[in-house]
């Protein structure tokens, strides 16, 4: 059974033509039997050129070893593929499987463009202090996936985690790590994006934008809750994916880069509800 149901109640058309349709998105359960194949191609989308280097393989059974905290959101079924995930997974509790340690040397590789994060997340994961442990968020999501499952989701994570800390399992958290993605635009890409996009796609950018960060630098969030989790972190950093092919002036696709947060694991709950209020559909 799924955990919950929700209907996207963006339906109807719009004025200048768009058509929308209604689609119900269930919350389950990671499942091993089912996911593996799917969750491996969103930790890829998220590390992209960089992932094979964090064996995308091990944090998929990694994962979905865990099924008790996290969710997936599917359209079609408990056995059809996940269109987003959400989870949590202990640094230190799983400091010797190859994808966490491997993840683990490559956040303090990153957070090098940042001394005062990299002094930080440093102390953090070298802590031999019980009460100083590290979670790992894992959340990505294909892109046409509308940001209101998010705050759903992390509202039955918030749950997941305080259950299994009353039942002496180890997600008692003091920090938070996200890994995300940023893409980059010069100022022609910029202008000829709004010189395509539609009157009401402007007008739902625009209204996002009054919850969210502008762009800086032509550096964009990938994801429409980025912006208020970097505003709530201790720590961020965008970085240059290490195995990225070389841009020529002429390349097609977005110039994409890496973000990494640390939060304070005490709000999480400020976060879930800056998202709700943000992504109320």
């Amino acid at each position: 059974m799924s955990k919950r149901k929700q209907t996207d109640s963006d339906s109807g058309s719009d004025n200048d033509g768009e058509n929308l349709i209604n689609i119900d998105f269930d919350f389950f359960d990671p499942d091993p039997e089912v996911d593996f194949h799917a969750l491996k191609r969103l930790i890829v989308q998220v590390f992209q050129t960089d992932a094979e280097q964090l064996h995308p393989s091990d944090l998929a059974d990694l994962i979905l070893s865990q099924p008790q905290v996290g969710s997936t959101v599917k359209t079609d079924g408990k056995e059809s593929d996940p269109y987003a995930i959400l989870t949590a997974l202990n640094i230190h509790e799983h400091k010797h499987n190859a994808s966490i340690k491997a993840l683990a040397e490559y956040a303090l590789l990153k957070s090098q463009g940042d001394p005062a994060f990299s002094a930080t997340l440093q102390s953090l994961l070298e802590s031999s202090d019980a009460s100083t442990r590290v979670g790992l968020i894992f959340s990505e999501r294909l892109i046409n996936m509308p940001v209101q499952v998010v705050p759903h989701m992390y509202r039955m994570l918030i749950d997941e985690l305080q259950a299994a800390v009353t039942q002496n399992q180890s997600y008692a958290f003091s920090h938070l790590l996200f890994f995300s993605r940023i893409y980059r635009l010069s100022s022609e890409e910029e202008v000829a994006l709004n010189a395509q996009s539609t009157p009401s796609q402007n007008k739902r950018r625009r209204a996002q934008q009054t919850h969210l960060q502008s762009p800086t630098n032509g550096v964009y969030s990938f994801h429409h809750e980025d912006p208020i989790i970097k505003k709530l972190a201790q720590h961020s950093v965008d970085y240059e994916f290490t195995h990225a092919q070389p841009r020529e002036e002429d390349s097609f696709g977005l110039d994409l880069g890496g973000r990494m947060m640390l939060l304070s694991a005490d709000r999480l709950p400020q976060l879930v509800h800056e998202m709700t209020e943000a992504f109320s559909s």
